[in-house]
């Protein structure tokens, strides 16, 4: 009897995954092209090369979908993998949060998804679960391991720390429009970053730590 190969090596598995990614990248690039208004599922399919009903198979608007590209494009340009220091760890995170966010069509599908969520009460819970959730949990790796290390410091408390960075970036991106650049990575370095550090395995105040 011929063996089978292992589900994930299955060539519809691949076929799918690849056809994932390519309306993934269709609906990024498309919706810098005609903005947030003008995306539509039938332009993601064509631009993807696969019918409507593959989309919809899958996520059930146009904001489902730029949300998880945004997750995945996230994923794979916001560091949070050990520099050796909390210092080093932290200015890295912030150095490519900062500079995802300040690219054009990323900060454009931020405010897009954000305003979404604010009228859409099941997007909304997503947005939160699935975005930002899971933007503060890489941080939390940080804090995490710095602490475990030994040189995380006890003030600010890791949910300040949380609230500071990403309250940052998105009063930037929805308010002010101020630049985030490296003169702002670095005075949140200062803010952050700054003061005695835990011991390693010294046990945390509740509520430092999420």
């Amino acid at each position: 009897m011929e063996k089978q190969p292992p589900p994930e090596s299955r060539p519809g598995r691949k076929r799918s995954e690849e056809s994932r990614m390519a309306i993934l990248a269709a609906a990024f690039e498309l919706v810098g092209e005609v903005g947030y208004a003008g995306l539509t599922i039938e332009g993601i399919a064509g631009r993807a090369g696969c019918g409507k009903q593959t989309i919809y198979r899958w996520w059930p608007s146009r904001a489902h979908v730029l949300l998880e590209a945004l997750a995945v494009k996230a994923d794979l340009h916001i560091t949070n993998t050990d520099h050796g220091s909390y210092a080093d760890d932290l200015r890295a995170f912030l150095q490519d949060t900062f500079r995802l966010g300040s690219r054009q069509r990323v900060a454009d599908i931020l405010r897009a998804l954000m305003a979404e969520a604010q009228i859409n009460e099941e997007f909304g819970r997503l947005f939160r679960g699935a975005f930002l959730q899971r933007r503060r949990d890489a941080l939390q790796v940080v804090l995490d391991r710095a602490w475990t290390r030994g040189d995380l410091p006890p003030r600010p408390a890791a949910s300040t720390v949380l609230d500071i960075v990403f309250g940052t970036l998105w009063y930037r991106l929805l308010a002010t429009h101020q630049p985030m650049g490296d003169d702002l990575v670095e005075d949140l370095m200062t803010t952050l970053a700054q003061g005695p550090h835990h011991p390693a395995g010294t046990p945390i105040a509740p509520g430092d730590q999420q």
